[in-house]
């Protein structure tokens, strides 16, 4: 246990921090009746979007394989999970929601996961932008497969309103994805502050220098892959019981690239507090910018070129240093310093 959290840094216990503040602060809105339809709809989507960014950041950031099929193994994840879990009430209604979500949350995880490493084997022998081609090809593939089975709905979807029969679903959902979403950046953030986590980096920085020092790097390219892969599955389930019809049109291209722009706009690499904050903006503004129906669209462009610029652009380096909490807390230290010396220099006075 020691040597587990040993491996979380100040940056990684700050994004812990600040996940707990944001699920503590939505557990607050509900249980006091404050929060707005609006709000308890975005509740949900915030937390299954942050699962899906801190997973991608892993795959894009870490391993630094660019990857464009992250909805396909969401896709494969939340199928697995909702038939699994109608199965479950269909042939034991009294089963509590406690016993066959944490199931089929584990199961849809293990079937994307299965489906990762599938599809990072072969995916070894290129990189790049062929590999977001095999990547997307392999979500359309499976969006199509979907589409053609008909226990599975197939394009009319699949019914999974009778899996939470509450209609207060953030509510009931809400202690799963916290449990979900923080466990799993636990465990991401140990992953890359370990060895292994060093031995992933080592490949992404250079591969032939990786292989050299004897890395293998074709098994940290699958275990990134399936890996991602079964956190992005976790959140699939969720977003398959929180949504009353599951359609796999949904998990399309343009899916994996809002996960993929979250990762940017967040910061790429072990930067883990960047993606959580990216997923929260990014799932709100939509719906904050609704009031402007005409132009909502629009200003949403806007705001994440602005936030594209200002996170990338080298003429706004020192706003961004300034802003920063290294900075901040420089600031403060060297003003509480001066305070100390005043007032050192005071009582030198005195006496």
């Amino acid at each position: 246990m020691k040597k587990f959290l040993s491996r979380i840094n100040r940056r990684d216990a700050l994004t812990l921090l600040v996940l707990v503040g944001i699920f503590a602060f939505f557990f607050i809105m509900l249980e006091t009746g404050a929060a707005s339809n609006q709000f308890k709809n975005m509740i949900i989507p915030m937390s299954y979007y942050i699962l899906l960014a801190i997973s991608l950041n892993l795959m894009v950031g870490v391993l630094g394989e660019l990857s464009l099929g992250h909805a396909g193994f969401m896709s494969v994840g939340a199928y697995t999970g909702c038939f699994l879990s109608v199965m479950l009430v269909e042939k034991f209604p009294e089963l509590p929601m406690y016993v066959y979500l944490p199931v089929a949350m584990l199961c849809g995880g293990l079937m994307a996961a299965l489906f990762g490493v599938l599809i990072g084997i072969p995916a070894l022998r290129v990189k790049g932008d062929y590999l977001a081609i095999v990547t997307l090809a392999f979500c359309e593939i499976i969006k199509t497969v979907i589409i053609n089975l008909e226990f599975l709905g197939g394009a009319i979807g699949f019914d999974t309103d009778s899996i939470v029969p509450d209609r207060n679903k953030a509510l009931t959902l809400l202690p799963y994805a916290a449990f979900a979403v923080i466990v799993s950046a636990i465990l991401i953030m140990n992953l890359v502050r370990s060895k292994h986590g060093r031995a992933i980096m080592a490949v992404r920085d250079n591969r032939i220098a990786a292989e050299a020092c004897g890395i293998n790097v074709n098994f940290y390219k699958v275990a990134v892959f399936g890996i991602a892969a079964f956190f992005a599955g976790i959140a699939g389930v969720l977003y398959g019981h929180n949504d009353v019809l599951l359609k796999s049109a949904n998990f399309d291209f343009n899916m994996s690239i809002e996960i993929l722009v979250m990762v940017v706009l967040g910061g790429m690499g072990s930067n883990m507090l960047g993606s959580v904050i990216a997923a929260v903006v990014m799932t709100a503004l939509p719906e904050m910018l609704r009031d402007f129906s005409d132009y909502r669209m629009l200003i949403y462009s806007v705001m994440l070129i602005v936030i594209m610029l200002f996170t990338s652009a080298p003429a706004l380096a020192g706003i961004r240093e300034r802003l920063s909490l290294g900075f901040i807390k420089e600031s403060l230290q060297k003003k509480m310093a001066k305070k100390a010396e005043k007032k050192k220099a005071g009582k030198e006075e005195e006496k």
